[in-house]
């Protein structure tokens, strides 16, 4: 009897060690131009692809987001059309003995989807549902990231987090603002569910430009799940913003004194590259908060 309750708190323990020591970089750059190696061996274990994006008729684009790359159709009528070169590149990432990464999503925003979801709705047969089964089986994609900054419609997002729970995805969103509307759909999206099967699991909290004055604690209150706050680099856009690896690992340190993270993460990879800098700082950086 004794050994049944051990095993049976283990089981319970691991999921939620699992669920934290969170280290995430966001992929601004087109990943066809993006150093695979650096990303795959510098400490991060969870990419996020920004630029994915829906179109009124339920077709799927990748946005390059990098000079002298395209924007490329991925998925089109429930098949994937983005070609090989580029899901070979991105499988790339979770494969090989080398990589440290065990999670793969991509990052959109909500146009569109209230319109979709109205009509044709979410259902198996629709042409979106169908797409983002065709993405996630060519991409092993695990995640789908909501980046809504502007439209905040509860209805519409919730029909469309329950369509991709349906396909076999996560959920995780990067709020900057609006508490009450991702507190109510945390609230909506996970009724009835429990660790480790939570659709929504994932918080990456913007800590920089309009949500610079952030306190991952706050966050952590008013969702009640803990978050991943996240810093942007050293870059040229918004240099204010910006931070060195030692300014963050200070920043990750301080915040997870005072309320234990799920991890931390950065915006973005673009930046890295382009100012010369290191991940392995980055990575480091993060690996000694969250090991």
């Amino acid at each position: 009897m004794r050994s049944t309750i051990f095993l049976g708190l283990i089981h319970l323990i691991v999921p939620l060690v699992l669920a934290e020591n969170i280290r995430a970089i966001f992929l601004f750059k087109d990943v066809l131009k993006s150093d695979t190696t650096a990303l795959r061996t510098s400490g991060f274990n969870s990419l996020i692809m920004f630029g994915v994006g829906i179109l009124s008729n339920g077709d799927i684009m990748y946005y390059s987001n990098t000079p002298g790359s395209k924007d490329t159709l991925i998925a089109s009528k429930g098949a994937y059309v983005g070609g090989d070169a580029l899901a070979q590149k991105v499988r790339s990432f979770k494969t090989g003995n080398d990589t440290g990464v065990n999670r793969l999503e991509i990052s959109m925003n909500s146009q569109n989807i209230k319109n979709l979801m109205s009509s044709p709705g979410p259902g198996a047969d629709t042409p979106l549902y169908r797409n983002f089964a065709a993405l996630k089986e060519a991409w092993t994609l695990d995640a789908v990231n909501n980046d809504d900054e502007s439209l905040y419609d509860v209805a519409s997002t919730i029909k469309f987090a329950k369509m991709l729970g349906q396909i076999g995805y996560k959920y995780s969103i990067s709020p900057y603002t609006n508490t009450r509307f991702w507190s109510s759909l945390k609230t909506q999206i996970n009724s009835g569910l429990q660790e480790p099967n939570l659709l929504m699991d994932r918080v990456y909290l913007q800590c920089y430009d309009g949500g610079a004055n952030n306190n991952p604690a706050s966050w952590q209150s008013t969702l009640g799940m803990k978050v991943v706050p996240l810093i942007w680099v050293t870059n040229d856009s918004k240099p204010t913003y910006g931070a060195t690896a030692a300014q963050a690992q200070s920043r990750f340190s301080s915040w997870n004194r005072a309320s234990a993270l799920a991890g931390g993460g950065y915006w973005n990879d673009y930046d890295i590259e382009k100012m010369k800098l290191s991940y392995k700082d980055y990575g480091n950086a993060l690996k000694s908060v969250f090991p």
